[in-house]
């Protein structure tokens, strides 16, 4: 199901035909360092991972990470979307890339169209995100799309630097 559109991208939820994608995104190195093993060793336990993780959260929160495809050939480059951590008190909006499309500024266009579904569409007051303190790319998409600093937390990846929109709420 499509959720949105921007000017070169489409968002929609992924499905289980999406498995060789999820399993070369999760396994790539930069998703590994920034954000973390999800144990994804094969294209089944992608399948698993986008049945129990990324459809549950459709359905359970009405939101989730969706895949990012390129309007001009339908190719899937990444996800961006939103999720609900209980080590946060507020959704937590993220995305990752294939590093093909990595500083094309499709992050901040994919991450900069899910803040304002969050804000228009789903209501949502608050917003964050957590990043690897050593990750400067993607500090300064979240600075581009108005989430700012707010310290450091520690939660299921470790020591993180959150970021929120409206800033300091």
């Amino acid at each position: 199901m499509e959720i949105l559109t921007t000017a070169r991208l489409r968002l929609r939820e992924f499905d289980e035909n999406d498995a060789a994608f999820i399993h070369a995104l999760l396994t790539d190195p930069a998703w590994i360092a920034n954000i973390g093993d999800r144990g994804i060793r094969s294209t089944e336990d992608a399948r698993i991972y986008i049945r129990d993780k990324l459809v549950e959260n459709y359905e359970r929160l009405g939101y989730g990470f969706w895949a990012v495809e390129r309007l001009s050939d339908g190719l899937l480059i990444g996800m961006c979307g939103l999720t609900q951590r209980e080590s946060l008190p507020a959704p937590d909006i993220g995305y990752a890339l294939l590093p093909a499309w990595r500083g094309s500024g499709y992050a901040r266009e994919a991450a900069a169209a899910c803040l304002h579904h969050a804000r228009e569409v789903l209501r949502l007051p608050r917003v964050l995100a957590t990043i690897a303190p050593e990750n400067a790319a993607s500090a300064r998409v979240l600075e581009s799309i108005g989430l700012r600093p707010e310290g450091r937390v520690h939660n299921e990846f470790g020591e993180s630097c959150l970021f929120g929109w409206p800033a300091g709420a």
